[in-house]
């Protein structure tokens, strides 16, 4: 019975040290906040997309191809393909609901993944609409 009580114990312990927090990608100050969408002219613009050719990035230790890879201005860019959102991007700060791309031209094309740097890496399926555009634009939009 020992034995048994002895080998679940390091059984136990072998997990358990293997399992570790996962540390945020990006620090609290890499986003950039901006007052308004009238902010991002389009010379910044330029820069943030300039990035557009297929690039490989390493995402929780595997190397993945990218078609596009942003920096800088989020707000009128237009995704397509498998897209990274890197930490280093500017966006229009919000009050309450983080609806920063209202009174962007931010479109995704149907079929894209964007991974999301500031989200642990998190791949998303269906674009950023439903949690960074408020239910009213979106419903005027369609």
């Amino acid at each position: 019975m020992r034995k048994v009580v002895w080998c679940l114990l390091i059984g136990l312990l072998i997990v358990l040290s293997a399992c570790k927090p996962t540390t945020p990608e990006c620090d609290e100050n890499s986003v950039t906040y901006r007052s308004s969408a009238d902010l991002f002219d389009p010379v910044n613009l330029e820069a943030s997309t300039e990035n557009a050719g297929p690039q490989e990035l390493e995402i929780n230790g595997r190397l993945m191809q990218f078609d596009q890879v942003i920096h800088g201005p989020l707000c009128n860019n237009h995704l397509d393909g498998k897209v990274y959102i890197a930490c280093d991007i500017e966006i229009v700060a919000w009050e309450g609901s983080p609806n920063f791309f209202d009174d962007c031209d931010f479109k995704v094309s149907p079929g894209s993944v964007v991974y999301v740097a500031a989200h642990k890496n998190a791949a998303y399926y269906q674009g950023c609409d439903f949690c960074h555009v408020s239910q009213d634009k979106r419903k005027s939009e369609k």
